[in-house]
């Protein structure tokens, strides 16, 4: 299975056509359908059906397309990381992070590095703790920036001297709106969009003293400002995290007794990093020694 043809089935993919797809590729549409028979022949599997408007992915075929975006997404990210020298480091940095007002400790970190090596970017992939993991495990990001409670065993870790506050976000008119608070009684009967950071973590179970489930869960989301758009529209209260959406239209009321989620930043064990990466990791463990973190060895 050559690189070359996954790039070659991913445009088909995306452009649902092989005429498209061979106009974009600069081959003729003949050779392309070609290549793709020899690689349906090789993987033994039909990868797509013709339909009416186009091509559609039959499941092998969506899984092949998950797959060959993570090979060639992999293949950049390995030749970033072999690119430039010891006096002139360049290349990508990839950070998986769940949505905290805490990734401002990470800006600051990478504004230091690009101002010693402009050379340098990133690439910031917002994510919840599981699909972070995940990228994490298959080599996909450098490091995860985790809130609150994640099993880290497999990981060397910086704590990030700061918290998340976990409240509900609500319409200005909300009923709630004018109290200080919200307790757990005040949730039960209401219409609830909850990120799945909050859902899967255990001390939201424990503040309310029953099961989540039990709560009438209206939808469930991974970006706040998506969610922030529904709770617009009236169709119920956010469980989140103070700091990361400022609406005039909204209003976010902290949970009492308070629930604060701690910040780590993490790294496979054993991973080998990018000369990149690891000046990043450099400035941040100077950084937050000073700040007297703790350093997980």
């Amino acid at each position: 299975m050559e690189i070359r043809i996954l790039r070659y089935f991913l445009e088909i993919a995306e452009s649902e056509s092989f005429t498209r797809a061979a106009e974009k590729l600069h081959i003729t549409q003949p050779t392309l359908s070609r290549q793709i028979a020899q690689l349906e022949s090789e993987l033994g599997r039909k990868l797509y059906t013709r339909e009416s408007y186009g091509i559609k992915l039959t499941e092998e075929g969506l899984l092949l397309r998950k797959r060959a975006e993570e090979i060639l997404e992999l293949e950049q990210k390995t030749l970033n990381e072999l690119s430039g020298n010891d006096t002139n480091i360049n290349g990508t940095i990839y950070i998986g992070a769940g949505e905290t007002s805490g990734i401002k400790y990470i800006g600051k970190i990478l504004k230091d590095l690009r101002s010693r090596f402009p050379g340098i970017n990133y690439r910031m992939i917002s994510a919840d703790s599981e699909d972070v993991t995940d990228k994490l495990d298959k080599g996909l990001i450098d490091f995860g920036l985790f809130v609150g409670r994640v099993n880290l065993d497999k990981y060397n870790c910086v704590n990030i001297p700061d918290s998340d506050r976990w409240g509900v976000l609500m319409r200005i008119d909300d009923e709630l709106a004018d109290k200080k608070f919200i307790s757990p009684e005040d949730l039960r009967g209401r219409e609830l969009l909850f990120s799945h950071q909050a859902k899967a973590q255990g001390e939201f179970s424990e503040w309310l003293g029953f099961p989540v489930d039990k709560l009438n869960i209206a939808g469930t989301h991974n970006l706040a400002y998506n969610a922030s758009v529904m709770v617009r529209e009236g169709l119920g209260i956010l469980i989140t995290i103070e700091g990361i959406i400022n609406n005039r239209e909204l209003v976010f009321i902290p949970l009492q007794p308070e629930i604060k989620a701690g910040l780590v930043l993490a790294w496979k064990k054993e991973a080998v990093l990018s000369k990149a990466a690891k000046k990043f990791l450099e400035i941040l463990r100077s950084t937050y020694d000073r700040a007297n973190s703790h350093v997980l060895p």
